[in-house]
């Protein structure tokens, strides 16, 4: 119930008719959150992806592939980024931090936009040199919270990749 300097005021505002209700009416959407991002970080095959779908089923996380979001956009015909993505990849380069950025957000802004109840990522392979968290730092600031970075060492012999033997090549 609404106190009675606040039944006041919205009559005076001319907004009484709020008042016939039982339960108030929002005037503003709700506000989305901020994601929570937890950086996953580890050589290949150090077992990222399963730890990922582990967490994402058991906590509620939403699971996004830097590399994977890469690759997508870089197929996509429609996409403003598709070539230079993949001009840096055939380089052997790191795609700008900005690209990559701007593909994470837009990521995670569609998916609370869906269910503004899934603000927690995990963002897997990135960010990938300081250059990149710079970036992060620079663009993210105030916009997501970043909790923690999982980074998973683990040597060849535990590693979910097959062993390369050097005579083979």
């Amino acid at each position: 119930m609404l106190s009675r300097c606040r039944s006041r005021l919205l009559h005076v505002l001319g907004l009484s008719f709020l008042l016939q209700n039982r339960h108030p009416i929002l005037l503003c959407p709700p506000r989305l959150m901020k994601p929570l991002v937890v950086f996953v970080l580890g050589g290949p095959g150090a077992g990222k992806g399963t730890q990922c779908a582990r967490i994402v089923e058991k906590y509620g996380y939403t699971h996004l592939s830097a590399g994977e979001l890469l690759r997508d956009e870089r197929k996509n015909p429609d996409s403003q980024y598709g070539e230079l993505i993949e001009k840096y990849i055939k380089e052997g380069k790191i795609v700008p931090v900005e690209i990559t950025i701007s593909l994470l957000k837009r990521e995670m802004d569609q998916t609370m936009a869906a269910n503004a109840q899934k603000n927690k990522f995990l963002i897997d392979g990135f960010p990938r040199n300081q250059d990149n968290l710079q970036g992060w730092n620079k663009t993210m600031d105030g916009k997501a919270d970043v909790s923690f970075v999982l980074f998973f060492d683990c040597n060849n012999e535990n590693s979910d990749l097959p062993s390369v033997n050097k005579a083979d090549y």
